[in-house]
């Protein structure tokens, strides 16, 4: 019964400071973003809203992307379109290239992370500098991001630290203040900024009625990965177009306070056109998207604004961290993308999730996630990877409570589980009691308490 998932869990939950280090930090986010739920009267509102307008946005997309792209090459930007990630990483090579571009400096992009460009383009003699202080942590010691926003919340400032000193970007051995930390990542990447031939930014949102690509930072990366190279590159998936400016400011204000708890994020950067001597390319990336759309029980995922929040909440996350999932995007909106993806290579995720949909009551754009998960866990036969194990539990959990003699009976037997020696209740037998306390049975059921009156 043990998935992918499971087994990976077991071994970072033997780490109990680290694991309760990870449950409290994001755990504190998602209070965060209580807070600040609580604190506008329309927040339910903006967040009905937000969904229609993505559902509206997705069945209309063609228009909107042809308008979007049609007010950027009126401005002079060169607008490309990517049907899969390989296409996409050979066009960004293939501007690199014409404009002799060996160093790339690059704002957050999961975009980016999910068509793998960055070993590509290294593989192919690019310098690929990642100027998001998370991103830059996880880059220098060789790791993946296990959250969406916060890609490195779940290292130690020591380990960064002595990261730092081993790659001579601290100074002073032993200091890992964070306020110092970061002082030495900003000289650090300020020299990159300044050696860089391009730019490359994700993208928050793109606004069809102006052409506007709009990206949302907290550190500035963004502005000094454009302002400085005279070449701007900009990954944008298709989801994230959006009518006009009134539908934009809904986003802007459920975005950061979903995400990190924050009214909105410390700089939001508009970039309609390429500055003067410079050029602006943008790259409109499918990758499956299009399938998305077309599933009529999945859809709904591809509403999802990337705010991190799902994962802020889910205790599954929480306690597992993201490296216990094998999709790149871990949490909730990871098990789905992951299943449309590739059902057959993601399928185990779906086991990482308790039902309590804590992730659908605070999604800002009301994707229905933990409803999705149990609906992929209904397709596992289909695909043919259902857990013969659970099937036959099922089909006996059926048997018992859609007959009541069997029922009646199994509840007078139940206390004596109570005498079920431990080495046995605790083995590899009972997965049920792996990690927790089992329960005792009480001599009477409920019913039969709840009849005699003894109860209320």
């Amino acid at each position: 019964m043990s998935t992918v998932h499971a087994k990976k869990s077991h071994e970072f939950l033997k780490d109990v400071d680290k694991i309760t280090r990870h449950d409290k930090t994001f755990w504190g986010v998602r209070d965060k973003r209580d807070i600040m739920a609580m604190g506008l009267p329309e927040w339910e509102d903006l967040r009905e809203l937000a969904s229609r307008i993505k559902m509206h946005t997705a069945t209309h997309l063609a228009d909107y992307l042809d308008k979007f792209s049609k007010k950027l090459e009126s401005r002079g930007v060169t607008v490309h379109w990517a049907k899969d990630a390989e296409e996409f990483n050979e066009i960004v090579l293939g501007i690199l290239n014409d404009h002799n571009a060996k160093k790339l400096v690059k704002s957050k992009s999961m975009l980016t992370e999910e068509c793998e460009m960055n070993p590509y383009l290294e593989k192919n003699g690019i310098d690929v500098v990642e100027t998001d202080l998370g991103e830059r942590i996880i880059q220098l010691m060789d790791q993946k991001p296990s959250h969406i926003v916060m890609p490195a919340l779940h290292i130690s400032r020591d380990a960064i630290g002595e990261e730092f000193e081993r790659r001579g970007i601290s100074k002073e051995i032993g200091n890992h203040d964070p306020t110092y930390l970061t002082r030495c990542a900003r000289y650090h990447l300020r020299d990159e900024f300044m050696k860089a031939d391009a730019g490359l930014t994700g993208c928050n949102f793109g606004v069809a009625e102006t052409g506007d690509v709009v990206v949302c930072t907290n550190e500035g990366n963004a502005d000094m990965s454009t302002s400085m190279p005279k070449l701007h590159i900009v990954a944008m998936g298709l989801e994230k177009i959006v009518p006009d400016y009134d539908c934009l400011a809904v986003f802007q204000r459920l975005l950061c306070r979903s995400g990190t708890g924050q009214p909105t994020t410390t700089f939001t950067a508009h970039f309609e056109k390429a500055r003067p001597g410079a050029e602006m390319h943008v790259v409109l990336v499918d990758n499956g998207r299009s399938d998305i759309i077309a599933s009529e029980e999945h859809w709904q995922t591809l509403k999802c604004i990337r705010c991190g929040a799902c994962m802020n909440t889910c205790p599954v996350y929480r306690r597992s961290t993201g490296y216990s999932y094998t999709y790149f995007i871990p949490g909730p909106i990871g098990v789905n993308l992951g299943m449309l993806k590739n059902p057959d290579k993601y399928f185990d995720n779906v086991s990482a999730c308790s039902l309590c949909l804590s992730c659908s009551n605070v999604c800002p754009a009301k994707v229905d996630l933990g409803e999705q998960v149990y609906k992929w866990r209904q397709q596992l036969e289909e695909f043919g990877h259902e857990s013969s194990v659970k099937k036959w539990m099922s089909r006996g959990m059926s048997m018992v409570f859609n007959h009541k003699w069997i029922y009646n009976s199994a509840l007078w037997w139940s206390p004596m589980a109570n005498h079920v020696p431990k080495f046995l209740m605790y083995s590899k037998i009972n997965g049920w009691g792996k990690g927790h306390e089992m329960m005792r049975f009480p001599k009477k059921p409920f019913h039969v308490l709840w009849k005699k009156g003894k109860v209320k």
